[in-house]
């Protein structure tokens, strides 16, 4: 959603969904990503990307057919942190030495700090004071 170019020929879009629906409110709702995929096993080889951007759901309790379910993802409430540890390993894993890993996370049911326990390094920076956070890593 916070992409100025969806159409950028220089990034690769992976969702684990597809969705075209209409929302309760009559917007259209449309993820078509490059490549439909789990963010826990990403189909690239190690060192592939200088930069990657991990935004990964950010909701545990939301209904299942909720606009905000649908419009970002939830989050399985069992299996979230070690989900989220997976996905930022599999993060670095695809990055170049050196690269650049950008995490988005939004705090309205699970604190920042509480995300960042899950990661096995510390940030470089980051947004620290509203409710989305934009954080840096490198590799």
């Amino acid at each position: 959603m916070f992409w100025f170019d969806k159409q950028n020929e220089d990034t690769v879009f992976m969702d684990k969904r597809e969705v075209d629906t209409t929302l309760c409110d009559g917007r259209q709702l449309v993820v078509a990503p490059d490549i439909v995929a789990d963010f826990r096993n990403m189909p690239f080889e190690d060192e592939t990307f200088y930069l990657v951007v991990f935004d990964p759901p950010h909701l545990i309790r939301a209904g299942e057919n909720s606009w905000l379910a649908q419009k970002y993802g939830k989050l399985n409430e069992a299996t979230w942190r070690m989900d989220l540890m997976m996905g930022f390993d599999e993060c670095m894993r695809v990055l170049k030495p050196n690269g650049t890993l950008i995490f988005k996370w939004n705090e309205d049911q699970v604190s920042i700090n509480e995300v960042l326990s899950c990661f096995g390094q510390k940030p470089l920076f980051g947004d620290k004071r509203s409710k989305t956070h934009w954080i840096t890593f490198m590799k």
